[in-house]
C-alpha cells in the first residue's frame, strides 16, 4: 500500500496553481510564433535531420508580457512549494517520496479492483 501524506492546504493549493500555470504557459508558447524577435524563414538539411522554420512575425509586446507574467508566476509558486515548512519535518527517502506525491496529489486515485479480480 501506498504511504499517504497530509500535505497542508496552501501546500497543495500552491502545487495545485503551479500545474495550472505550467500548463497554461505551455499553451501560450505553442500558440505564439516560434521567434520572440520577427525573423526570417530558413532550412537546413545538412544536419542529421532537416529543419525549417516559415518566417516569424515575432511576438507583441502584450504576449512578451503575458510570457513573463507566466514564468515570473511560476518561479514564485516552484520557490513557495519547495521551500514550504512542511519539507522540514521530513528527511531523507521519505522527502523524496513526498514530493512525488506531491505533484499527482491533484489527479484522481485509482478505483480499487474488486477482490479476487486479477
Amino acid at each position: 500500500m501506498a504511504t499517504t501524506y497530509d500535505f497542508p492546504s496552501d501546500l497543495l493549493a500552491g502545487q495545485e496553481e503551479l500545474h495550472q500555470v505550467r500548463a497554461e504557459l505551455s499553451a501560450l508558447l505553442k500558440r505564439l510564433p516560434w521567434s520572440v524577435e520577427p525573423l526570417d524563414g530558413f532550412s537546413d538539411d545538412n544536419g542529421w535531420r532537416k529543419v525549417e522554420r516559415p518566417a516569424s512575425p515575432g511576438w507583441s509586446a502584450d504576449e512578451q508580457a503575458e510570457v513573463e507574467k507566466l514564468r515570473r508566476r511560476e518561479r514564485e509558486l516552484a520557490v513557495f512549494v519547495s521551500t514550504h515548512r512542511y519539507w522540514s519535518e521530513t528527511t531523507g527517502p521519505d522527502q523524496v517520496s513526498a514530493r512525488s506525491a506531491l505533484k499527482h496529489a491533484h489527479e484522481a486515485p485509482l478505483p480499487e479492483s474488486p477482490p479476487g479480480d486479477a
